[in-house]
């Protein structure tokens, strides 16, 4: 291919190289020089042009990017109209995306003007996403660099693929323990369902017995015989050794054990083995998390059909480490005895109380006490250490109704923006070491110390409680006590609000805790509310 400048008398027949803007012409890159925009170039004054023209044995950017698509692609793949030198590859369907790397790796080396770029090898894809696309550089490649290319791809044919969801029935079997909430096993199911559902899989057959051998054999058949392809156990306890209960009871009814671990953080402790033809996974702890872990990486493929190997597995170290997930155990050490859980109450009381007209709620008194010494009073009076309040409207008079009272106050000089800068003062002043922090509502006058102690008893980071929400009647409210681990989350809430969306994003750490009567859902927002509350505890 040749390049460079030329006159314009001399660009007929070439490409330009570059956009022109000069008076009123507009020529793009990439136009096909004829004689009308020879002529145009002339009366704008343009003396050069940069043009790129094809030699003997050129091929054109266009037909290289096709012919290389359609040699790479296979079944489950469609390349689209190739354009600027541009030929995107698509899924025609549903599937796990199937690469042969070296293959991809040998094509992109032949030629610095031929490349190949994909989405990650075994990623699970839908239909009509783009996995792949193939780039020649240059306006013109030459044609052996094509042939090659178009050559290599037929030696390992097909190099790009996208293999198409077979699994559709699974079986789930969940061993019990005393102290594993049924809960968890609610929300694991569904979690489950979700992660396989774009496969078009579905729970066929489900069992929950004793965390024991036997029982868990018995189930493991018995999800098989009701027609289950493949099978998953969640262990109340995590797999520790190929001796454990979960290798012991697939091995108990003829199964295989084909590998044990992985190098994929979260997802370290799975088990993969084979039973009747069909594969059995010991699920990790984290495959109860929605989050991505190296579970997603080998159910996907076995939903698809595909083998996973000892090999396959070990070879998933390189990007293997995804993120660090909330409900993992922190380092070993002995137990922290639930009394000496170090929980902080932050009492915010920085709004400024728009709805209650001309009245700073937080000041109003019932039964002769400002509502926020109330939540003070009663933050206090429980088992949180320390009291911080946040302040920031009218800050001298709030810090006056709590005259006399052990609370350390931070104000918060940006209370107008929302709820959110509250939070991020607030967490900001909880002690290093404190495990957790409660938000109580200064305008809530009917949390009681009681309910605070409920909630915090509740806190139990080794059972995977690690947010506390009231409920009353299935609703959810306040106060709510968050572990330490989700204080970089409150830290980036902005806005007014709150963190209620965190609760949504970290469902497998959530533990709600009904209590009696609606203080936990009542808050002053208005002279109406607020007449009502202050009638109500006034009466009692």
């Amino acid at each position: 291919m040749k390049f460079g400048p030329v006159a314009p008398h001399d660009a007929l027949g070439a490409t330009a190289v570059h956009s022109i803007r000069q008076g009123d012409l507009v020529l793009k890159k990439g136009t096909l020089i004829g004689p009308a925009e020879v002529a145009a170039l002339k009366a704008a004054g343009v003396k050069d042009i940069v043009v790129a023209r094809l030699e003997p044995g050129d091929v054109s950017e266009d037909q290289a990017a096709a012919d290389i698509a359609s040699a790479v692609k296979g079944e489950g793949v469609r390349a689209d109209r190739a354009f600027t030198g541009r030929c995107n590859l698509f899924a025609e369907t549903s599937g796990v995306l199937v690469l042969d790397k070296d293959a991809v790796d040998r094509l992109n080396r032949i030629d610095e003007a031929v490349t190949l770029a994909t989405l990650p090898a075994f990623k699970p894809v839908v239909e009509g996403e783009m996995i792949a696309t193939v780039k020649i550089i240059p306006f013109a490649v030459a044609g052996t660099a094509r042939d090659q290319a178009v050559a290599e791809a037929a030696k390992t044919k097909p190099v790009i693929q996208v293999a198409p969801y077979k699994v559709r029935k699974i079986g789930i079997v969940s061993t019990l323990l005393p102290g594993l909430a049924p809960k968890v096993v609610e929300k694991t199911l569904k979690i489950t369902a979700a992660r396989i559902a774009p496969a078009g899989a579905s729970i066929v057959a489900e069992r929950r017995v004793p965390h024991e051998t036997p029982a868990l054999a018995r189930a493991i058949d018995e999800v098989l015989n009701a027609g289950a392809e493949l099978v998953i156990v969640f262990g109340a306890s995590a797999i520790a050794d190929r001796r454990d209960v979960i290798p012991a009871a697939v091995e108990a009814v003829g199964g295989k054990i084909e590998h044990f671990g992985m190098p994929v953080d979260p997802g370290n402790l799975m088990l993969i083995g084979r039973l009747r033809g069909q594969a059995v996974i010991g699920a990790p702890g984290c495959a109860r998390s929605p989050k991505e872990n190296g579970f997603d990486w080998v159910l996907m493929r076995l939903l698809a059909g595909l083998p996973v190997s000892r090999a396959d597995i070990t070879g998933m170290g390189v990007g293997g480490l995804l993120m660090e997930i909330v409900t993992r155990p922190q380092p070993r050490s002995e137990p922290v005895p639930e009394k000496g859980r170090r929980i902080a109450a932050l009492v915010l009381a920085a709004g400024s109380s728009t709805r209650m007209g001309a009245i700073n709620k937080l000041i109003a008194e019932i039964g002769g006490k400002p509502l926020v010494r109330i939540a003070a009073e009663q933050a206090l009076a429980s088992r949180a250490k320390p009291v911080i309040v946040v302040t920031g409207h009218e800050r001298e008079r709030v810090e006056a109704a709590l005259a006399g009272l052990p609370v350390r106050f931070v104000n918060n000089p940006d209370y107008a923006e929302g709820l959110g800068s509250s939070l991020k003062t607030g967490i900001a002043a909880v002690p290093a070491d404190a495990d957790g922090a409660i938000v109580c509502l200064g305008d809530m006058p009917q949390v009681d110390s009681q309910l605070i102690d409920k909630l915090i008893a509740a806190f139990d980071p080794e059972r995977i409680a690690l947010v506390v929400v009231p409920t009353f009647d299935g609703r959810r409210g306040n106060p709510v006590v968050w572990s330490r681990r989700f204080f970089h989350d409150l830290m980036s809430i902005n806005g007014d609000i709150g963190a209620r969306h965190l609760i949504g994003s970290y469902a497998e750490a959530v533990v709600e805790v009904p209590v009696a009567g609606e203080a936990a859902l009542t808050d002053v927002d208005t002279p109406e509310s607020f007449s009502a509350v202050k009638a109500e505890i006034e009466r009692a």
